[in-house]
């Protein structure tokens, strides 16, 4: 049975992959259909390498800064890292991120080397997963305040989303996590039937969440800088875009970008692409059309954009080959 069971597994594996690459395939292939290819490799070739040398800057500072909210959320357990081998492990795990067929893979790099100095994998897990949840939540809100401007300057019937679904949604993330720290009792009830499947195995991790829930709650000020942390990553994220479009020369304002570039962050988030290639084209493209920008600039844009990520990302390469991993 075990050997059955080893081999399930990898053949389950591939086969995600395998549809994930079917999904960005297709939509890169109808996208490319509707753009001059060799129109859009000029226009890229023609690119602003200061703008684009600044954008590649700018991103710098936000995994510096998604660095720091990590650091606080892991002192906020009374684990202590480096900021040296936090940023290492950061810059590791988007390199993974990037170049992995997964949209976990860097996560699981940021665990894996937090779980020692942590001396529980589930605590690690924990603090990773609470950073991930607070930057959705930054993530909503500043979408939710970009198309609020947009809307006030252009009116809700030209804006191709309205606020009020933003703001739903911002409420709602936030309505749905702030109980689980100001209230662990709850979660560990939701969780208790779990426990027959192993009532050792399963009853050790749900005490040890209760335990990273608690200490959050007891700890506030590390979740608001957390939170504070990710405002500054997703509004330094859309001035990236704002940058690339610059260097681009694509006619696309700040307040648009402030909805489309956090709404495209959180599809990617869906495993149904290759680190989201297709599926965030897509988004960008049916966001530009509506707003009578060509579906060339849009895909133009979350190209070059996502080349630039790619570039930087190599650092985490140089890292992981430093630390003598083979």
């Amino acid at each position: 049975m075990s050997s059955d069971q080893s081999d399930v597994s990898p053949a389950r594996r591939y086969a995600i992959i395998a549809l994930k690459l079917v999904v960005s395939a297709a939509l890169l292939t109808v996208l490319f259909r509707q753009v001059d290819v060799g129109r859009l490799w000029n226009s890229a070739r023609q690119a602003s390498i200061p703008w684009l040398l600044a954008a590649l800057a700018l991103y710098f500072t936000t995994v510096l800064a998604a660095t720091w909210r990590w650091r606080l959320l892991l002192e906020a357990q009374r684990v202590h890292v480096p900021v040296r081998q936090l940023l290492g492990s950061y810059l590791v795990a988007t390199f993974f991120g990037n170049f992995l067929p997964s949209n976990i893979g860097g996560d699981v790099i940021r665990i894996r080397d937090t779980a020692k100095p942590a001396a529980s994998k589930t605590l690690a897990t924990a603090v990773v997963l609470a950073d991930r949840v607070i930057g959705v939540i930054g993530l909503a809100l500043v979408a939710a305040l970009g198309a609020t401007v947009g809307a006030q300057m252009v009116g809700h019937a030209q804006s191709p989303i309205w606020p009020s679904w933003l703001w739903a949604g911002f409420i709602g993330a936030a309505a749905i996590t702030a109980p689980a720290v100001l209230a662990p009792e709850g979660v560990s009830r939701l969780l208790k039937p779990l426990m027959v499947i192993h009532p050792e195995w399963v009853g050790g991790r749900i005490e040890t969440l209760m335990s990273v829930l608690r200490r959050f709650r007891d700890r506030p000020l590390a979740l608001a800088g957390c939170f504070a942390g990710a405002i500054y990553v997703q509004s330094a994220l859309v001035l990236y875009y704002l940058l690339v479009v610059h260097a681009l020369q694509i006619n696309v304002q700040m307040v648009d970008l402030a909805v489309i570039v956090p709404l495209s962050f959180v599809v990617q988030m869906l495993p149904v692409s290759v680190n989201g290639f297709g599926v965030r084209e897509a988004t960008f493209s049916l966001y530009f059309s509506r707003l009578g920008v060509p579906i060339e600039s849009a895909v133009l844009m979350s190209l070059v954009a996502a080349a630039v990520i790619m570039v930087f990302s190599l650092t985490g390469a140089a890292v992981y080959v430093a630390r003598g991993h083979h």
